[in-house]
């Protein structure tokens, strides 16, 4: 794999890419970098130009300190910018929890420039929006609005060498063998860069209801697959149910007895899915 840079809206990324081919592009979630895609980057890389970029504000990517540079329009207009950057005029685009937020958003903007669209554990935006209205989503998106408060949440996830970070990922996984020690080192290294805690959680204080709806009225024509870990202790699984309603070429997979973390924890699986609906 090779790390590199590049300039998309105003500001540096950084990516890890390998392969040569149409490019497919991963966008990570809440609290990860590049890293998660580990699993999928060589896989997919026998017939793709693969890229897996460090999201704004996260591990070796620039980190603006306005709230406001976090707000979806500037995290679409990233994902454009690297599309052009690299001198490709589409991608396959896959994407796991807030990268999926991006994605969903992305695709309604600019479908001209997905050829598929791929969105693990992460509902559309409609569905979404209708979950937080219901006492058992909000139960379950408590973190939201802590996450949401100034200074607290950065002092809790650093407290302990930044054991939130290791719980997050080791406790919540149903697979004990899906986070090996050297992961959750390299998870935790990336959230304690400079200024990537306050970055990475800028992302939930720019959230409401209405961004979560921005611009995605009327049903997605992108080809869309959707991935489901059934045990996401964060997003209920009755989140997919109906996303067909807002996309018109819709293929659904779930995977029992996974958590949140599904391409980290049934990497085997979330491939072999991956690469029947691309083929």
């Amino acid at each position: 794999m090779q790390h590199q840079y590049l300039s998309a809206n105003g500001i540096r990324l950084h990516y890890v890419t390998e392969g040569e081919g149409p490019l497919m592009l991963f966008l990570h979630g809440f609290p990860e970098f590049w890293y998660s895609w580990r699993h999928q980057i060589g896989e997919f890389s026998k017939n793709y130009k693969v890229v897996a970029v460090d999201l704004r504000g996260y591990n070796e990517s620039d980190k603006p300190t306005a709230k406001a540079a976090y707000a979806m329009s500037e995290l679409v207009k990233d994902v454009e910018g690297v599309i052009k950057a690299l001198g490709y005029e589409d991608c396959v685009l896959v994407a796991h929890d807030w990268g999926g937020a991006i994605a969903w958003q992305f695709a309604y903007a600019y479908p001209n420039l997905i050829t598929r669209l791929i969105v693990l554990n992460i509902p559309h935006p409609a569905k979404f929006a209708a979950g937080l209205r219901t006492f058992r989503q909000l139960k379950r998106s408590w973190y939201i609005a802590f996450f949401q408060l100034p200074a607290i949440p950065e002092r809790m996830l650093k407290k302990n060498n930044y054991k939130a970070i290791r719980a997050v990922f080791r406790d919540s996984a149903i697979n004990p063998n899906a986070f090996t020690e050297k992961d959750l080192d390299a998870l935790v290294e990336a959230a304690a860069k400079p200024g990537a805690l306050t970055g990475m959680l800028n992302y939930y204080r720019n959230l409401s209801i209405k961004t979560l709806k921005q611009k995605t009225e009327g049903k997605l024509t992108v080809p869309t697959l959707m991935i489901w870990g059934e045990e996401d202790a964060a997003l209920g699984k009755e989140l997919s149910e109906g996303t067909e309603d807002y996309v018109a070429d819709l293929t659904l997979r779930y995977i029992p007895n996974c958590s949140h973390w599904v391409q980290q924890e049934q990497p085997v699986l979330v491939n072999q899915y991956i690469r029947e609906f691309l083929t």
